[in-house]
This record gives structure tokens, sequence and C-alpha cells, in this order.
């Protein structure tokens, strides 16, 4: 569905600042909303919610319905009578400028279990009791496979669900039974579901200030979910695994230019065939989900909807395998059917094909167009503002991205650079916001940009480095950064641009 004409900014709530080591949906969550309004922008474009695993990834989820209580705010469980002062003053110092996952977890998985033994113990309000018991019900058709699956990981030793004992890898009713009643698994599931609780209360106060402000909100579903989470072992019959519980078909794509060996992302694939039968009912539910989260929703990798990459698991590259239909347009069909209109960006991103473009255009869905690729051609590059249609959103990067300084001063070419200068008509000293004059001043009808490229920033702010296990997702915003020059500046390119 084509969009207003609008601006915005690409943050994660990670990268709110703020004492407890990482971005939170405290005081910083309404502020940075304050600032996009005071700044002219009408857009607040946020990557996956979910419960991070491995390499802390927000495309790594234990869970595609669940949130990522590392998120929850210390101070708004103070107010709401589940914590102490005592305890938020014994917080350690944590970095600034970034965040140290290991440390932090550990920080807020404590406080967690204090809020926990708090709440059993009577604290907090008699409303805040009635709210967390309709909440259970409300959302119980995941949560309780959520809670239980992370109580037993946990008992487990955060191991992966299919090294577990058989009858819970296979999810056999007695064994699960019996795992419930428990006392320390029932315990850790309880902790679970108020921890989930909390995050979609304080989530939803963010999201009703963002709307007073004029603010909509963009997410992210990532097209695959990670095969160590809820939704695989609750769902086994909906992705290609063996009777073990192993993947036996696993995602990726092949080798191109980029990469030698192609990139074997590891997750397991669907079976559509199965899926179809049920009327997409697990994917009606995400993207219901979804949407209560967000206002719009980036849906990753659109391309694996048309046709995705099939890679044997045993394989120890991506350079084996072969391309297979995706559910194509019976899916979007049957989702529009469900949702009513799609407020979807497609990620078309990547090899383009003409069945993908048709599968997008045919469901009216807006591209993605990202300014940094647009200079490594010539002027026939689709990633250059005229020839873009209305119907897009173009970027001056993504978080996979390198800043737009840090690409300009070390990741781009000389060619790329050269076009870039003769395009833009400037010399280059001031890259970040001539791409992002260029992207607001475009036909497209939504421009957004990372916040590190508002901030001129270089590499040492990126947020990710695809294909590195580690070291990602932890940048910071630091106290003092959002300038009234900055707000300004921004708040005079919306105004030029109708944005």
């Amino acid at each position: 569905m084509p969009f207003p004409r609008a601006s915005g900014i690409l943050l994660h709530p990670t990268s709110f600042p703020g004492r407890f080591g990482i971005g939170d949906l405290g005081l910083e969550a309404f502020r940075w909303i304050d600032f996009l309004k005071s700044a002219g922008q009408k857009l607040w474009q946020i990557l996956p919610l979910g419960p991070t695993g491995y390499g802390d990834s927000p495309y790594q989820c234990f869970s595609a319905f669940a949130g990522n209580p590392y998120l929850i705010s210390p101070e708004k469980l103070l107010e709401d009578g589940l914590l102490s002062r005592a305890a938020l003053d014994a917080a350690p110092k944590f970095p600034v400028h970034t965040v140290d996952y290991g440390p932090v977890i550990q920080f807020k998985l404590a406080l967690l279990d204090k809020v926990y033994h708090n709440f059993r113990a009577g604290a907090g309000s008699a409303a805040l009791r009635d709210e967390f018991e309709s909440f259970k019900k409300t959302e119980s058709t995941w949560l309780d496979d959520f809670a239980l699956f992370m109580a037993l990981k946990e008992s487990h030793g955060g191991t992966v669900w299919s090294t577990w004992e058989p009858e819970l890898v296979s999810r056999q009713g007695s064994a699960l039974a019996a795992a419930r009643e428990t006392r320390s698994v029932a315990d850790v599931i309880e902790s679970q579901r108020l921890r989930q609780f909390l995050f979609f209360r304080q989530w939803n106060a963010v999201k009703v200030y963002a709307h007073g402000a004029g603010i909509k909100i963009i997410g992210d579903i990532p097209i695959f979910v990670a095969y160590d989470s809820a939704d695989v072992w609750a769902h086994p019959e909906l992705f290609y695994l063996d009777q073990h519980g192993k993947s036996t078909m696993v995602a990726g794509v092949p080798p191109d230019y980029f990469s030698r060996t192609g990139q074997l992302w590891g997750n397991p694939l669907y079976r559509w065939d199965v899926l179809k039968q049920t009327g997409y009912a697990w994917w009606i539910d995400r993207f219901r989900a979804t949407f209560s989260f967000v206002d719009i929703v980036r849906l990753d990798h659109f391309r694996g909807f048309e046709a995705y990459w099939e890679i044997p698991a045993a394989m120890p590259t991506a350079e084996i395998g072969q391309w297979v239909k995706g559910p194509g347009a019976d899916f979007f069909n049957t989702l529009k059917s469900a949702l009513g209109d799609l407020p979807i960006i497609a990620e078309d991103l990547g090899v383009v094909t003409p069945e993908m473009l048709a599968l997008r255009d045919q469901f009216e869905l807006p591209g993605m167009k990202v300014l940094q690729f647009a200079f490594s051609s010539d002027a026939t590059d689709p990633f250059l503002p005229h020839n873009f249609t209305h119907n897009c959103v173009v970027y001056t990067g993504t978080h996979d991205n390198d800043t737009t300084r840090g690409w300009y001063e070390h990741t781009s070419t000389e060619k790329e650079r050269d076009l870039a200068r003769r395009y833009l008509a400037r010399d280059g000293s001031d890259i970040a916001w001539d791409l992002m004059r260029m992207a607001f001043a475009s036909v497209a009808d939504m421009a957004l940009t990372p916040l590190q490229d508002v901030l001129n920033l270089g590499t040492e702010a990126r947020m990710n480095l695809p294909g590195r296990p580690h070291g990602n997702w932890g940048w910071r915003l630091k106290h003092g950064q959002l300038t009234e020059k900055i707000r300004d500046r921004l708040k005079e390119l919306s105004w030029l641009y109708l944005r």
C-alpha cells in the first residue's frame, strides 16, 4: 500500500542512553520521541524487538512473538513498586558508548529475578496484578509455550532444545505436564510470563506516546526464525526437521560476486505446504502480534516469499542447494484477507528477479533504495533518485551498512566517491548530510536515515557487520549528542521537502 510522504530516523531502543548498560523503555524513549517531533519527523524505525540469543542479534530470537526483557526499564519498575531504590543504586558502572552484553545481561536478569520475588511477596498494586492475569489469558497461545521453553532451557543449562530428553524434544504431554509441576520450573515459567507482561506494558506506553506525538513506528519481521526458539520447538510440523528435531534443510543464499561460498544462515526452512493447509495461521498470528507493537513492518528478505535457496543441513557452506518456489501471491492474498491493507515495506535488496518484483508490485508494496549502493555503476543505477518511483522507501544506509561517513572514508571505491561528488555537486566533506538531503528531496514516499548519519559518525558507530559473529548491535547514543543545531537542521530538511 502507498504511504504518505514522510521522513524519519532508524534507532533501535538498545541504543538509547542511560545508566543501566543498555537502552530501555524508560525516560530516554520518551525523550527520543520528543526529539523526533521537535525535529519535524513522522517515522521511527526499529529492529526486531524479540528476546535475543546467540550473538545478541535481534534477528536471532528465542521467539517471534515475545519481547526482549533486557529493554525493560528499571526506573519504571521502581515507579510500579516492584523494585527498591537501593536495587537501582547498586547497579554497576557500565560503558556509556556501547552495550557490553555479558555484564548487562547478568545485571538485568538478576534485577528481574528480584522483581519476580518482590511480586510474589505482594509488591505492586492490585490493578497491576489484574493486568497481569488478563495478559496471561490474552497472550496464552504463544506465551505458555514460550515461558515453558525458556524455563526448560534454563533447567538444561541453556543448551539447544534438540539436546534435551527425547520426551521433551518431542513434546510428549506427560513429560511437559511433569515439567510444569516441578517447583523450580514452575517458578521460572511464571517469572518469564511476568517479564513479558512488563515488557508489553512498557512498550505499549511508548507506542501510545509516539502516536500522541504524530510518530508512526516501523518494525521488522525477519522472514526466518532461529532454530533454537520456542517457535520451532512448539511447532515442529511447520519446519523441515527429522524425527529427532534436527533440521534437514536450512536457509541461506548461493555464491555471488560478494561471497565465493554463499551465505549459510542455518535457519530452519518452512514447510509451506503444511502452512498453506492451515491457512497460514502461524504467519497471520505473527503479523498480528507484530502489528500490536508497530504501525508499519519492514519484511526482511522479501525474495524468500517468491523463491528461497534450500541447503541440505549437512552442508558446510551454501554452495550446494537449489531454488525452491515460495508461497507467493497466495500467501499475501490470505494475509490481506485476514488483516486488511498491508502496511509492509518489502526488503528487496540483493539479487533482484523479475518474479520477485512482480510479486512486490502486485500488492503495491514499497521496496527499499539504499543511497550507499547508488554510485557503483552509472546514471542507470536503480538506487539513484532520478530513477525512483514514488512508492519506495529511500535510506542513506541501513543497520547492516557502515555509517555513511564510514562508507565514504573506508568502504567505497574512488570510482564511487567520484560519482557521488559529481552527482551531488558537493566535495564530500559533509557526505552524510549530503545523502540525507538527496534522500529527503527525492520522490520516494518515505525517507529514512540511521541516527549515526544524522550525527555524522564514522565506522566506530556501525551497528552490524554481517558475518561477524560477535561485537555487533552495541552502539549507543550519548547524552548531549542530540543538539539544537541538529534538531533545527533536520526540521529544515523536512520542511523544505514536504516531509
